[in-house]
């Protein structure tokens, strides 16, 4: 009985770790540079608009604070926040009250004890609430929700129907169920993910019919982001944290990036790419100079390992990495198929079923995962 009863900790143990490293909080300038890039490009895309931001902790996060300090700059006309209770997140990431959230409600008439743990909480600001003539994060009005915040329950439902534009870090492991939830209701987004779900079934279809793309900020751009009292970071992680000023409970992701239906304006630079010939001449990439392109031993295409080796005269298919997204022009080539993340082949029935393999090959050599494109006419 011990024995079972050990073993059960242990696995709730182990399922708490798990579950912990699945929560990221965003900097401030992380959320400021992404937004600045389409306000560059259309200086009125939050104008007249209501913003949602669900799997959110109001009372310090940086997506609240951008928005709400921003809200004229922006012409909003309202912003909500949601947030999970206090239970919620302790059973899904073991995140312990803070002091200023403590601070926060037992200040407010509307503090009840037991509401502040087994509900979430909704902010919302679409007025001047205390008089001083601008609209700000200081006339954040807060309650109670009715349940615990989860962004399925039908009354956060009822606030992405409100919404027009609907900005988050989702949870990763909910990120398939997210968009889902999102998408559903055709709503415009801007969202942090992991880039592997570019390639995922339920999300890649989207991508190759340019209904969403990533976002602004550079893929290879390093986003740091902060976690929860005793979340397990790798040692390298933290290190590059700190070289770029964050020491503490930091980690950097270098595989994260955002996905959105915004447009902006890097989206629409053309690549600047060399001929066939000349690749093979001048390129810096051993597997191109002095030899040109691989073609696949199972797909009609060549393999193009680098996005800056795409050539400019192939109107062929070509196999480039996942990360070509961060620099595909939408004018310049097309999006036609994937290797799916479950490995069950080329997306959009690119493979070929003959073959038997979830992977194009090279010389019987399985190739990482890719995406393949199609220059325009």
């Amino acid at each position: 009985m011990h024995r079972a009863v050990n073993q059960m900790a242990n696995t709730n143990l182990t399922n708490a770790k798990a579950v912990k490293n699945d929560e990221f909080y965003t900097q401030y300038y992380d959320i400021e540079r992404e937004v600045e890039a389409y306000l560059d490009y259309n200086p009125d895309v939050f104008r007249g608009k209501t913003v949602l931001l669900p799997c959110d902790d109001p009372e310090w996060s940086n997506f609240t604070k951008y928005f709400a300090q921003n809200f004229e700059r922006l012409g909003l006309k309202k912003l909500i926040s949601t947030s999970y209770a206090i239970n919620r997140k302790q059973e899904r990431y073991g995140v312990q009250l803070s002091l200023f959230e403590t601070e926060f409600e037992t200040l407010s008439p509307k503090y009840d004890k037991r509401n502040t743990r087994s509900h979430g909480k909704i902010f919302v600001l679409d007025r001047d609430d205390n008089g001083d003539r601008r609209i700000d994060i200081n006339d954040l009005k807060w309650d109670y929700l009715k349940g615990d915040g989860d962004f399925r329950s039908k009354e956060v439902t009822r606030l992405r129907d409100e919404a027009d534009i609907i900005v988050t870090n989702p949870p990763f492991s909910l990120f398939r169920e997210f968009f889902a939830w999102i998408v559903s209701a055709g709503k415009s987004f801007l969202m942090i993910g992991n880039i592997n779900a570019i390639t995922y079934k339920e999300i890649f279809p989207f991508v190759r019919k340019s209904k969403i793309w990533l976002g602004a900020t550079g893929f290879m751009t390093d986003m740091v982001f902060g976690v929860p009292k005793g979340t397990a970071v790798k040692p390298s992680d933290r290190a590059k944290a700190e070289r770029l000023g964050f020491k503490g409970d930091f980690t950097r992701l270098g595989n994260s990036c955002w996905f959105t239906n915004l447009d902006h304006g890097r989206r629409h630079q053309p690549l600047e790419l060399m001929t066939v010939e000349d690749s093979k001449r001048y390129s810096r990439h051993k597997q191109i100079a002095g030899h040109g392109y691989d073609r696949y031993d199972n797909y009609s295409a060549i393999e193009v390992p680098f996005t800056d080796a795409i050539p400019s005269d192939y109107y062929g298919v070509m196999g480039v990495p996942i990360t070509f997204l961060d620099k595909h022009c939408l004018e310049q080539f097309e999006i036609v198929g994937a290797t799916e993340s479950e490995g069950r082949g080329f997306s959009e029935g690119l493979w070929h079923e003959e073959s038997g393999v979830s992977q194009p090959l090279i010389n019987g050599n399985r190739v990482y995962k890719r995406i393949f494109i199609r220059k325009k006419q």
